[in-house]
């Protein structure tokens, strides 16, 4: 049993019943009243970010993880085939397991399978990729990295914001938990 004090970015543990991760939490203390933490958890099974607020000293069950290292081979209708990097053997996941990350998957592209108790709740992918532009508005003579932002599709399909300056067919790296353009790959 692990407490509120214990908590860190990262961990997992048991919320009624269900796999959760801490994302991030803050101790805080009202002018009346107990002290209490506030967090940001993600429910492992099924992807769900909340806000939950829990008294100071509350007692919860650490979720040990297994991780897992796979490779993501290819999709196949709603789900995705992946390949255990020891054993050759295939496991197939539904979409939804994946989350939001899926934007950023690319073939052959290793990520961690993460496993409580035998039963797979989802993946954890690098925490930065190196993605090809497939399609921008050109830049303009005199664009620079802080004059604006314009969109951009990725070869995943995903469309996020970068700086003026980048081109069709640029390599740029992208942080896949906030989806963010980082700097030219």
């Amino acid at each position: 049993m692990i407490s509120t004090k214990d908590f860190r970015n990262g961990m997992a543990i048991v919320v009624d019943g269900q796999v959760h991760l801490i994302l991030w939490f803050q101790h805080h203390k009202p002018g009346k009243g107990k002290a209490v933490m506030r967090t940001k958890l993600k429910n492992l099974t099924t992807g769900s970010i909340v806000d939950r607020t829990f008294r100071a000293g509350t007692e919860f069950e650490e979720a040990h993880l297994i991780k897992k290292k796979v490779e993501y081979l290819y999709r196949e209708g709603e789900n995705l085939i992946f390949m255990d990097d020891e054993t050759y053997e295939q496991v197939t996941l539904d979409t939804s397991q994946v989350g939001e990350g899926i934007r950023f998957l690319k073939e052959n592209t290793g990520v961690e399978l993460l496993t409580h108790k035998g039963k797979i709740l989802g993946v954890e992918l690098p925490v930065t990729v190196s993605l090809k532009v497939t399609h921008t508005e050109p830049g303009l003579k005199g664009d620079r990295a802080t004059s604006g932002t314009k969109p951009a599709t990725l070869e995943t399909g995903a469309i996020i914001q970068v700086p003026l300056f980048i081109n069709i067919g640029d390599m740029v790296k992208v942080d896949t938990r906030t989806g963010e353009y980082l700097e030219r790959a």
